[in-house]
């Protein structure tokens, strides 16, 4: 079982949940943009949380499926079709082979996440099966997907041809992920106040709390850099490089900040000011170059309590997709 890649899109790459715990080699976590969204894709489908999924930037790419198929794309809107028929989103989906998923169009959102029931056969670096693209490792040859590239899936013991209608090539299952309260203000991102806060300036304090800041067109994968008021430290401070993660806030030379995000480097030596809070990495994984955002500092209690909220909904949505799942094939 497998698919082709039949017109490559803008970066298309295999992701998962991240490499992690080998920063002391300088290697960072990576994995997909959108750890929420890469997450649900996999439960729709009934796969563990932590398969490789396609992330899509758009313009996206075509995919053939080349036989019978589960799949599910979750995360931000780009239309999709399948030979020419819309197809929600966060819906788990059953496709007969030989039709064509396509993404013709930007609603919203950054990133796009393909899974397949029972996961795609890719290379596996350090534990994850995550594209590495300076190290060119994982995933596809470590590399971008593109035209002509065939990927493997598992094979499954589930007949999906079963579930669909005679003459029709696609059926949507009438069960989905409603993520509404994750993806909420989507332009408001909380953050927690960072080693180097205290030292900027009161001004700059205010500036930073008020302020309405636009991501960069030069932003990626890195890291976005905003566009707003300069903010000013109190006193020039010399610091040593140390451990930075998806989502430290450094204040750079100009007065500018850039939110660090999936392929980060592993140190750095800029003033933390700030730190975007876990449960709100997905929305801010899904803001666009040109898109605005604003910042509201909160405690650690909140930001834990709200990880721990989006965590126990996930374990919720898990056990009921494998439900539902079980029901079907059973039937």
């Amino acid at each position: 079982m497998s698919l082709s890649i039949i017109k490559a899109g803008l970066l298309d790459t295999i992701q998962d949940t991240g490499r992690n715990g080998y920063g002391n080699w300088g290697i960072n976590p990576g994995g997909a943009m959108d750890n929420f969204a890469t997450q649900v894709a996999n439960m729709l489908v009934g796969n563990c949380c932590s398969e490789p999924v396609i992330e899509m930037h758009f313009p996206a790419p075509q995919i053939l499926f080349e036989q019978n198929v589960l799949f599910a794309v979750t995360g931000g809107n780009f239309n999709p079709t399948l030979d020419d028929e819309s197809i929600p989103l966060w819906h788990p989906i059953v496709a007969r082979k030989n039709t064509v998923l396509h993404f013709p169009k930007l609603n919203y959102g950054a990133t796009c996440y393909l899974s397949i029931h029972g996961g795609f056969c890719v290379e596996k670096w350090l534990n994850s099966y995550s594209t590495h693209l300076k190290a060119g490792a994982g995933g596809c040859e470590g590399r971008p997907l593109k035209k002509g590239d065939e990927i493997s899936t598992k094979e499954s013991s589930i007949y999906f041809a079963r579930l669909l209608e005679q003459k029709k090539n696609v059926r949507v299952l009438p069960w989905q992920a409603d993520v509404r309260k994750i993806y909420k203000q989507p332009h408001e991102i909380m953050v927690i106040a960072g080693h180097e806060w205290q030292s900027l300036q009161k001004e700059s304090q205010t500036d930073f709390l008020n302020a309405e800041y636009s991501i960069h067109p030069s932003s990626d994968r890195m890291g976005y850099q905003l566009k707003g008021p300069s903010l000013q430290l109190e006193h020039k401070i010399e610091l040593l490089s140390s451990a930075v993660h998806f989502g430290t806030i450094q204040l750079i030379h100009d007065g500018q900040m850039i939110i660090l995000m999936a392929d980060h480097q592993t140190t750095g030596g800029y003033p933390r000011i700030g730190h975007v809070i876990s449960a709100h990495i997905p929305k801010l994984a899904q803001l666009r170059p040109g898109d605005r955002l604003r910042f509201k500092i909160v405690d650690m209690d909140t930001a834990e309590q709200l990880l721990l909220e989006q965590e126990q909904e996930l374990k919720i949505l898990q056990r009921a997709c494998l439900s539902r799942l079980n029901d079907l094939v059973l039937c």
